[in-house]
C-alpha cells in the first residue's frame, strides 16, 4: 500500500513512519525541513513543502491510498488553515481514507453532555487555543464525506510500547490518565486495515 504521511517528523509520526516501512509499505511524507526525517529506505520518498500548501499537497498525495496525518498545533493555526486543503487535496487525487492524531480534547464530555471535554470541566487546562485547532480540523473531516477516523489519545508521554490499553468510540475511557506515544502509533497504524471506527473519533488510555 502507498502512504501519505503529513506531520511525520513529530513524535507519533515518526513512530507510524516506522511501523509502516516495516510491515512494507511504500511512504510519500511531507515535511517543512527533510533533514528532520529520522528514517531512510527505498520505500521512503520525502517531499519538502507545508501542509498549508496546496501544490504540496497535491504533490505528496499523488498515487497514495490512504492519509496519516500526525500534524500538530505548532504553536499556530496549522490544522485549522491545512484541513480545506488537505480535503481538497484528497478529493483530487481520489483517496478517501485519511486517520489523524487528535486531541482527547474534542471528544465528548461524560459529564456534560453536548459538550466536548476541552469545553467541560473534565479539562484540567485553562487554555484552550490547541483543542480549538483540533476541533476546526474533525468539523471538516465531519463534513467532508470522506472515510475519516481521528484517534484520541490522552496525555502522551514517550513512554514504551505495551500493545494493551483501552479504546472507545467518541468517549476517552473512564479513568484514562494516559498511553504512550508507541502505543498511540500502533493503533493508528492499524486503522489502515480496519473500517471499525470510520466517522468517528477514538479515544485511547491505558
Amino acid at each position: 500500500m502507498k502512504l501519505c504521511l503529513l506531520g511525520g517528523t513529530g513524535r507519533v509520526g515518526r513512530e507510524l513512519a516506522a511501523r509502516a516501512l516495516a510491515a512494507g509499505h511504500e511512504i510519500n511524507l511531507l515535511a517543512r525541513d527533510p533533514q528532520r526525517i529520522a528514517l531512510a529506505g527505498e520505500n521512503l520518498h520525502s517531499y519538502t513543502g507545508s501542509a498549508c500548501d496546496p501544490n504540496a499537497l497535491l504533490s505528496v498525495m499523488k498515487g497514495a491510498d490512504t492519509v496519516l496525518s500526525a500534524l500538530g498545533t505548532d504553536g499556530g493555526s496549522v490544522l485549522s488553515e491545512s484541513a480545506p486543503l488537505i480535503v481538497s487535496a484528497m478529493r483530487e487525487a481520489g483517496i478517501e481514507r485519511i486517520i489523524t492524531i487528535g486531541t482527547a480534547g474534542i471528544l465528548n464530555s461524560r459529564t456534560e453532555p453536548g459538550l466536548l471535554r476541552y469545553q467541560s470541566s473534565e479539562s484540567r487546562r485553562t487554555l484552550t487555543r490547541a483543542a480549538e485547532e483540533h476541533h476546526a480540523f474533525y468539523r471538516t473531516l465531519s463534513d467532508s464525506g470522506l472515510a475519516w477516523t481521528i484517534v484520541c489519545p490522552t496525555y502522551l508521554p514517550d513512554g514504551e510500547y505495551t500493545g494493551v490499553y483501552r479504546a472507545e468510540r467518541d468517549y476517552l475511557p473512564a479513568d484514562g490518565v494516559q498511553i504512550s506515544v508507541p502505543d498511540t502509533a500502533e493503533f493508528a497504524f492499524r486503522q489502515i486495515d480496519s473500517l471499525q471506527y470510520v466517522g468517528a473519533r477514538v479515544g485511547l488510555a491505558y
